[in-house]
């Protein structure tokens, strides 16, 4: 843990905000259950805790999207109790509210996305674009992103597309900002550059929460942090709490108070486990990209995931794993896919979705609002849903069949929910995680692709999901791990692949493998 930052100015004394008694139930759950929180004027105040601690209901709650009277308690901002009905209410006193799924218009450009419903217009109530584009060029400085205002969003990367977002939460005249989890998405440059922002942003007197998962990210910016556990408010601890003697983040105080109990270590031991022959044999992997067929997103790739053994693969943003992983699971991503593939020693079938999962190869997306999940339908539904065959009976769904499962792998996951027949939209971003893997792990693959499964989820839940993997690799299943945390490669895995610009440039065995050699192989193959 690197040494905490130079010492800050202290934060006023007196609250911007406070929320006190903070109760908001849905049917079957107390998501929030008399919840307290005081943020002090110019201050990085961080709230965490595990998944469905209740963390992004609070700043839900605080920023209208649960207005008044949907909640009991009273929120206090700038010593006046308010009673929004709405977002624009919140915003209209400066409380902007970042969410993790970023809401910009792709195909509208960055002036477009940050004006939008609140245009810059002329007197006469027409859209003023000179106007709009010098007040773009100047949040754009303010927020270090150096693009042009008619760039579409579509063509920027996440972490500049996250920038968009706070420079349109700055063009609200923003006083109070939340980010809830601002860097899931963004490698360590980019998130780096957002917390310096952050700090910037406290220098001119803007007040910010914080919710993270990343202990690191609240050692260094935060200014004091509230701990949720299981919908209620454990404890609040200012800077001088949060840091140990040697001046660096006291973790286990805090993840103690998040998941209610000392966590040892942050890695499962891996135990009874038997590397074998070969599962998964990829030669010359090629796949050219959707809508540029002359360039190529993946360029002859190789590679072999034995049975009982946890392969990661690691790289920078861009680097082209996702795009390799999707297009090998039945031709998910690209065009003009070329190389051979063999599953358990024979020629495998990839052609289509349907044929990968029957010739036993799964993929648990990135992105599991977009592509993981049916938001609407309930858990039962989801876990099913790649494995129809696992609970009908002569073609026909059977009831019975399709519940027991459901709930079989509620239990076995810790599926935080008021039952099986709760929609997964309504579920917090981890357990919607934990549904997406027991889709995957009911169709009983040989070899399950894990495309980020630990994104935007706590440190206890990492945990149990770090055990189901290494049970699956004590069940002589192969994993492939593409993560952005190396200190997750390097915890979880027997080898590393270190893949840039679409290619594999390195391979470290797990006693070779640190942070330092896995960018040592990126930035000498050109990255």
């Amino acid at each position: 843990m690197a040494a905490s930052p130079a010492p800050r100015a202290a934060p006023s004394a007196s609250p911007i905000l406070e929320m006190r008694g903070i109760t908001k139930a849905f049917p079957g759950v107390k998501a929030l259950d008399n919840v307290t929180l005081a943020v002090r004027a110019g201050e990085i105040h961080a709230v965490c805790g595990e998944n469905g601690a209740g963390k992004s209901t609070l700043m839900k709650v605080l920023s209208g999207v649960y207005p008044a009277g949907s909640y009991d308690g009273h929120i206090l901002f700038d010593g006046e109790e308010r009673l929004f009905s709405g977002i624009p209410d919140s915003e209209a006193l400066g409380i902007i509210i970042i969410h993790q799924e970023l809401a910009l218009v792709p195909l509208l450009s960055i002036a477009e996305n940050i004006f939008l419903g609140n245009e810059a217009a002329s007197r006469f109530g027409v859209i003023d674009w000179p106007l709009a584009m010098a007040r773009t060029r100047d949040l754009l400085a303010r927020v270090g992103l150096d693009e042009a205002p008619e760039t579409l969003v579509t063509d920027l990367g996440v972490g500049k597309q996250q920038l968009v977002e706070i420079a349109k939460a700055l063009s609200k005249r923003v006083r109070l900002l939340i980010l809830d989890e601002p860097t899931a998405s963004l490698n360590e440059s980019d998130s780096a550059a957002l917390l310096t922002l952050l700090e910037a942003f406290r220098d001119q007197g803007i007040t910010s929460i914080l919710i993270s998962h990343k202990l690191n990210e609240i050692a260094r910016v935060a200014d004091s942090v509230t701990i949720l556990r299981d919908g209620a408010s454990v404890e609040t601890l200012a800077r001088e709490a949060m840091l140990g003697p040697d001046g660096n983040l006291n973790e286990d105080r805090i993840i103690k108070g998040m998941v209610g109990r000392d966590l040892a270590h942050r890695y499962p031991p891996r135990e009874g486990v038997t590397i074998g022959e070969p599962l998964l044999e990829v030669t010359g992997w090629s796949v050219r990209h959707p809508l540029h067929p002359d360039r190529l997103a993946v360029q002859d790739v190789s590679l072999t995931v034995r049975r009982g053994e946890v392969v990661g693969m690691a790289g920078l943003l861009g680097a082209g794993r996702t795009e390799f992983a999707m297009s090998l699971f039945g031709g998910a991503y690209g065009q003009r896919v070329a190389g051979q593939a063999r599953l358990r020693g024979q020629p495998a079938d990839l052609g289509s979705v349907e044929a990968a999962i029957r010739a036993g190869l799964a993929y648990a997306t990135e992105d599991r609002k977009g592509y993981g999940l049916v938001l609407h339908e309930d858990i039962r539904t989801n876990v099913s849903l790649a494995n129809l065959a696992g609970v009908a009976a002569r073609g026909v769904i059977d009831e019975d069949r399709d519940r027991a499962v459901a709930e079989r792998y509620r239990e076995r996951l810790r599926i935080r929910s008021s039952g099986i027949d709760q929609a997964t939209v309504n579920l917090s971003g981890g357990n919607q995680q934990k549904v997406v893997l027991s889709k995957w792990l009911f169709a009983d693959p040989d070899v399950l692709i894990l495309d980020e499964p630990t994104r935007g989820i706590d440190v206890g839940a990492k945990y149990e999901i770090y055990a189901i993997i290494n049970d699956l690799a004590r069940q002589g299943k192969g994993v492939l791990i593409i993560s952005s945390e190396m200190p997750e490669l390097l915890g979880m895995c027997d080898r590393i692949l270190v893949m840039n610009r679409g290619r594999i440039v390195g391979e470290l065995p797990a006693a070779q493998a640190s942070q330092e050699a896995i960018m040592r192989a990126i930035v000498t193959s050109g990255g």
